[in-house]
Order: structure tokens, then sequence, then C-alpha cells
């Protein structure tokens, strides 16, 4: 018998969109990913998810996680030409009830969930603290995601933000070039302009120009694979990218008093998972002044769970339905 689904559930980032549906076990099934690039709209591919996957009886209610903040029930994408809202998904579709929320919001709402294959320890294998500590969900793709969830005997709540465009703060000399020759080129430089894939491959770049060398490299996915394998100039721009993230993480675990644990995921993370592991990451997560004490209790996750942000609307779609 066809299982009876209660909701839908979406990821929808600058450069994949990912639909599941919720059956009334609270299982996620069949997951679908789609090129938004292939589409005019995020409605084109729900309608398309909802004809090829669920047919005509659609489910009631839907959460959608999406990158970029959700103002009065509305998104306009950071990294993509498309605006959305609830109200519109509403009359299109016809559901009882809609939810977008930030993406990076549910991934921190599916923190708690992870527990055993879902997750890589980065750095030493702590305790995650008492169920009571925030968490923080960060993770570098198409842009730079952060959220925090908030924990309580009451539930949880997540915390989306955009953290992503707070500012870049270079820790040695190599960072202050690279710094500046970012900030003469876009003006005020992110932790989005590095720690992305764009960001990737401008590190990669200035990295050449302070080396005197022409890139040879195109772009974020050659300079990946070919600093995994040893080409010196692209392993370089990964171990700069590791340790920029562990800076952030460890400023993140000190924003948040994060000693529920930090879980790093994102669209780049899993391809670069053993230079993650090998210490430089955690290294600068910890150095933190006077502070390093604290963030040395704070556990360190790579996220291997394939779709976090789908789970956490699942559970985020648990919540609505009690409304």
């Amino acid at each position: 018998m066809k299982p009876q689904y209660v909701g839908i559930v979406g990821d929808v980032g600058g450069t994949n969109a990912r639909f599941a549906v919720v059956d009334a076990q609270g299982h996620v099934r069949n997951p679908r990913s789609f090129a938004n690039k292939d589409y005019a709209s995020l409605a084109d591919i729900m309608a398309e998810y909802i004809e090829t996957t669920v047919g005509r009886k659609r489910p009631p209610r839907a959460v959608i996680a999406v990158a970029g903040p959700v103002l009065h029930g509305e998104i306009e994408f950071t990294n993509l030409d498309w605006v959305v809202s609830e109200g519109d998904l509403l009359a299109q579709f016809e559901f009882e009830a809609v939810r977008l929320i930030n993406d990076f919001a549910a991934q921190a709402i599916a923190c708690p969930l992870l527990e055993g294959p879902d997750l890589r320890v980065l750095g030493p294998n702590l305790a995650k603290g008492p169920v009571d500590c925030p968490m923080v969900a960060l993770g570098a793709g198409t842009g730079f995601g952060v959220a925090a969830l908030a924990r309580s005997a009451r539930g949880d709540v997540a915390l989306a933000t955009e953290g992503g465009h707070a500012a870049f703060a270079p820790t040695d000399e190599v960072e202050v070039e690279v710094w500046k020759r970012l900030d003469a080129r876009y003006g005020r430089v992110s932790i989005e302009r590095l720690l992305s894939g764009q960001g990737l491959y401008d590190l990669y770049c200035v990295l050449a120009e302070l080396a005197g060398k022409a890139p040879e490299l195109a772009d974020e996915a050659m300079v990946t694979r070919e600093g995994l394998v040893g080409d010196p100039l692209a392993s370089a721009a990964l171990d700069r990218f590791v340790g920029i993230m562990g800076a952030v993480a460890g400023d993140l675990a000190l924003t948040f008093g994060a000693r529920g644990g930090v879980f790093v995921s994102g669209g780049i993370a899993p391809r670069i998972a053993e230079r993650l592991a090998g210490g430089g990451f955690r290294a600068r997560f910890e150095d933190k002044g006077r502070l390093s004490d604290y963030v040395q209790t704070v556990p360190t996750y790579l996220v291997l769970h394939p779709y976090p942000a789908i789970l956490g609307a699942a559970r985020q779609l648990e919540l609505l339905e009690r409304l």
C-alpha cells in the first residue's frame, strides 16, 4: 500500500534544490535533487517533484529550507535570482500550511538527531555537553551558512543568522595580504568571500599572486581535486581554507556558547574530509587566546548525513502539524 504522506520537505541552496516527502510515521522518503539552473522558478521544481513523485493526492503541508534570510514569510535568495513567498506557494499548490525556514536553521534543528555514521569527529572525541547547551551549524558551499540551536526543557529553537556575511578577520600576514587584495577587488570582505566555492578559488589565485605565479587551475573544483593529490599551490589554498574555517568556527563557538557542539556541513566540507580532520581546522578552532581553554571543551564534527537540512525540515514539519 502506498504510504500516506503528511508533508513535503525541501532544501534549496544556490545551486541545487532537494525535495522529499514525510510519511505518517515521520520517515523521510523519496529524496530527489534538481539543478536550479534548469528551472525558471522554485515552483517549477516543486511542481515536477509533486507530479513525478507524489501524484495527485498531494500532502497538506510543506516546510522548505532556503539559502538566505526569510523575512515576513518571503525569501529573496542571496546567490540565486529567485523570490519565493509562503503565500504564493499556498495559493499555487493549495497546501494547508507552508513554512519557509533558513537552510542552516534547518540544519541546526537536525543537529541533536545526528549520531553514529552521520558524523565524523574533528579533533578530540569530546562529549557534547549538557542537553541544554547551544549547538552551531555552519558550512561552505555556494555561500557560507551559519545558524545556532538554543536548547531547553521547553524545546529547541533555531536561531537563523546571516553570520556568513560578518567581516573576515585575518590572523597573520598572509591573510592580511589576502584581505587587501579581496578588498581591492570586491570592497568589504566578508567570511563568505573566502569560505565558499568562489572564495576557495579567489584564495588560490591570491596565493598564486603572492608567490609570483600565474594561477594554472580554472575553478574551485580543480583547486580541490589537485590540492588533494599534491599540487603545491592548490594544497596551500586548501590548508588555508581549512584553517580559516577552523578560526571562524571557533569564533562562532564563543559567540553562541556552543558547548553542545559545532557541526560543519555544506557542499565543500565532505570533499575535503581528510584535510579537515588533519589538524589544521581544530588547531585554529582552539587558538582563542585567553578563551582557548573554553573552546578546547567544545566538540567539533563533520556532518556526513546526505540531507541534514531535509532532516531538520522534517523535524520542523512535526511542529507545524501541531499548530
